[in-house]
């Protein structure tokens, strides 16, 4: 068996990643840039290290399921699908172009993408309906949700949120993504929030609520489910909106947003910077 990848390799890894985004969102001249940044850790943890998949098999009858309901991010998932292997380079570098089968949110068409989704709030009933089916086959592979926390809003999250503990799916690992910013303002703005944690809780969930931009944190939560214990569970994992970019960090307008040459330039510089630091 494989020897799972250490927080510091899931770093390096996180930070190559991240250098793809940009790469990908700066060609398309499009991309939900800022909230994909954000997740980029998470999203590395569960394809690098948690999730059971195999790029050569992508419809393996035992993969664990992974689906994206922030899918207006879906670039970051492009470039983690790209490093894993489930997608080429040459695949990637059409998104934005007339006749690509790439969209700007998550399409079956694609190796390694499990559902469409993007209409905000419906990828955890997904998740729902695929974590009750493993359940009804007696099969172990798990289902993974990401989603946003402006999405929180949605009242289709809460009906899944109670059919999930109702239905003791202790193989459900749901995810918020927490940066604290959605497309018109703060999330305690548009739709307060918290205590987002007390209000999972109530619902019947195992709540983890943890420093997202941390991979230390993230590889304890992941590690420390529990599988067997009849709820489901949910990470709060609390992110900063454009995390490795300095000049998007918790700036609003990146909700959605293309980078100058300049701006460009100085993201991928201080991304290398890192790339190198962390090889040594």
């Amino acid at each position: 068996m494989k020897e799972k990848m250490t927080a510091t390799q899931l770093k390096l890894q996180a930070e190559i990643n991240r250098k793809r985004l940009v790469e990908i969102v700066q060609k398309a001249k499009a991309g939900h840039i800022g909230g994909g940044l954000s997740a980029m850790n998470m999203l590395t943890a569960l394809y690098f290290r948690e999730m059971n998949i195999n790029p050569a098999e992508p419809k393996m009858a035992l993969r664990d399921r992974f689906v994206m309901s922030k899918g207006h991010c879906v670039e970051a998932l492009y470039s983690v699908l790209q490093n894993r292997g489930f997608i080429t380079k040459e695949l990637t570098d059409t998104l934005g172009e007339f006749d690509s089968v790439l969209a700007g949110h998550p399409t079956i068409e694609v190796n390694g993408i499990e559902v469409n989704s993007g209409a905000l709030g419906h990828g955890l009933p997904i998740g729902v309906g695929m974590a009750i089916a493993a359940k009804m086959d007696k099969q172990p592979w798990r289902t993974f949700v990401l989603m946003g926390d402006g999405e929180q809003g949605e009242g289709s999250i809460y009906e899944a949120a109670m059919a999930g503990s109702h239905y003791k799916l202790d193989n459900l690992v749901a995810i918020i993504d927490r940066n604290r910013l959605q497309i018109s303002d703060t999330t305690e703005n548009v739709m307060a929030l918290e205590p987002i944690a007390d209000r999972w809780t109530a619902f019947g969930w195992d709540v983890k609520d943890i420093n997202g931009d941390s991979m230390e944190a993230i590889v304890e939560a992941l590690d420390s489910i529990d599988y067997t214990n009849g709820k489901p569970h949910l990470i709060i994992s609390r992110t900063t909106k454009g995390y490795g970019v300095s000049l998007m960090e918790n700036v609003l307008k990146w909700h959605h947003g293309v980078p100058t040459q300049e701006e460009y330039e100085k993201a991928i510089a201080e991304i290398e910077a890192r790339i190198e630091s962390l090889k040594n």
